[in-house]
């Protein structure tokens, strides 16, 4: 087991038990019912007839079913960076922190895709790109369908990193502290938010929005209340 800080694991909080077990059963969910269950509960650009206020929480259960990898690694960073901090805060206060952290991701994602949209439609209409570009490109912004838990466990590992900037972290066989892997991880996901690649099917503005709106929450709820914050 790695050892991640001076707490040890001895066993997983019950909040983090109970969300990997609803991502699992989510997850099989999706393999057994397909791409309508799919559909109902990912997140559609809010302009998109198949948009419910519902999936803005819904999304951050679901990850991509043709790879076991994109939910073992997020279960893997909500149990390492997630599972001090659910017993320094207590339960109730780290499943808002996680919540508020996904909600807060889809959000801010749905104002870059909006702000992105915007551009394209300036661009188009000033002749920088042509119509049918912008159609194409346009299109891809409108049937978006973003999910997976990424944006909230992004938030619990910056207020991780906030908490306990100087922490190591076990990376490529020697230790790194924590503030430098999230920063990196942080900056990389900003690049390839304003830099995307075709074909590339990652949430970057998810990411950074949760990261961002996790630092705000923690140095907001450890300012006002330190005593049983931190």
């Amino acid at each position: 087991m790695v050892d991640f800080g001076t707490r040890g694991y001895q066993r997983i909080p019950p909040v983090i038990k109970n969300l990997i077990i609803a991502n699992v059963l989510f997850w099989v969910a999706e393999l057994t019912f397909k791409d309508a269950f799919i559909d109902t509960l990912s997140l559609h650009y809010y302009q998109s007839p198949k948009f419910g206020l519902w999936q803005v929480v819904t999304y951050m259960f679901l990850h991509d079913p043709s790879s076991i990898g994109h939910i073992l690694m997020n279960m893997l960073f909500l149990w390492l960076f997630g599972s001090e901090l659910e017993e320094i805060w207590g339960s109730k206060r780290f499943l808002l922190f996680y919540l508020l952290s996904g909600v807060g991701a889809a959000i801010i994602t749905m104002a870059a895709y909006t702000i992105e949209f915007n551009i394209l439609l300036n661009r188009a209409n000033n002749g920088v790109i042509s119509i049918e570009e912008f159609k194409v490109r346009g299109a891809s912004i409108y049937h978006s369908l973003m999910l997976g838990a990424s944006g909230a466990i992004n938030g619990v590992m910056a207020a991780f990193a906030y908490l306990f900037p100087n922490r190591p972290w076990p990376l490529f066989f020697f230790p790194i502290k924590v503030k430098y892997v999230v920063l990196f991880y942080f900056l990389v996901d900003l690049f390839g938010g304003i830099n995307p690649r075709y074909g590339d099917n990652v949430g970057h503005f998810a990411h950074v929005g949760g990261a961002i709106v996790g630092l705000i929450l923690v140095i907001t709820m450890n300012k006002n209340n330190r005593r049983t914050f931190y």
